[in-house]
């Protein structure tokens, strides 16, 4: 025991410039052993940028998956998406599996960075919603990638249809979890100080824009399943919401009790 004790105190001694942020705030170094050494505040920093992450393999996956077919399209077209972009499909479907990892370390993050300021309540809220958004996500991304491996190969044309009119319904239904991780994410920052009211305010109305996109059920246009704002206007809005939020988690200082 003596022994690790003086390990541990030459090892201070001898501890680099390299070892302070650019704050001059020093890391804190956590020995679980002797020559075993990890960083809390590297972790925190990495799965604070999970966010950004996130949207970076989401916009990926979605340019490499391709335009899919709309609402009740003919066999035609869903077999040409489908069996005839196989590779892609698949390929898209690996990294949207990414994209969902990086959106649970994101609502870590959040959650994390909420407990520290005593809103455990809007973390919580946050890791829950954050999951079922990740468990739709996985699903959306499971039905294509089984559509594209074997059934719409398998000439089926109506569970082919079926499953493609599915995932439009998912994609609407999936506005109430996304609206419920951005106001968990948007009360619980404002609650903690960490952001202003005019960001409280916009974070506000991105909930009302997104809570929008679960109404989008008419049979054509904008406002259907497969229109213009369930399909692109609310996920970007969404998506816009992610990225302030990692940079007001950037911007924060590490936490005051290592989370990672």
């Amino acid at each position: 025991m003596r022994d690790e004790l003086d390990w541990i105190r030459s090892d201070l001694r001898h501890a680099s410039a390299s070892n302070f942020h650019s704050r001059g705030k020093p890391h804190v170094r956590i020995y679980d052993r002797p020559g075993v050494v990890h960083y809390p505040a590297f972790w925190e920093q990495l799965w604070r940028m999970s966010g950004i992450h996130f949207v970076v393999f989401i916009i990926i996956g979605y340019v490499i998956y391709g335009y899919q077919p709309q609402v009740g399209a003919p066999a035609e077209a869903l077999a040409a998406f489908y069996d005839g972009g196989r590779t892609r499909i698949l390929i898209a479907t690996v990294i949207s599996g990414m994209a969902v990892l990086n959106l649970m370390w994101f609502a870590a993050a959040l959650r994390a960075t909420l407990a520290d300021a005593g809103q455990d309540g809007w973390g919580a809220a946050a890791t829950a919603s954050s999951a079922t958004v990740g468990g739709l996500l996985l699903l959306l991304a499971m039905m294509g990638a089984a559509l594209a491996y074997s059934i719409a190969g398998s000439g089926n044309h109506a569970v082919t249809s079926g499953l493609n009119d599915f995932a439009w319904a998912g994609v609407v239904v999936s506005s109430f979890p996304r609206a419920m991780l951005i106001m968990a994410g948007t009360f619980g920052l404002w609650r903690a100080r960490l952001i202003s009211n005019a960001l409280f305010a916009a974070g506000v109305a991105i909930v009302v824009l997104v809570l929008l996109g679960g109404t989008t059920w008419f049979s054509g246009g904008v406002w259907a399943p497969d229109g213009i704002y369930s399909r692109f206007i609310s996920p970007a809005i969404g998506l816009a919401w992610v990225v302030a939020a990692s940079v007001v988690l950037l911007k924060r200082s590490p936490a005051t009790r290592a989370s990672w």
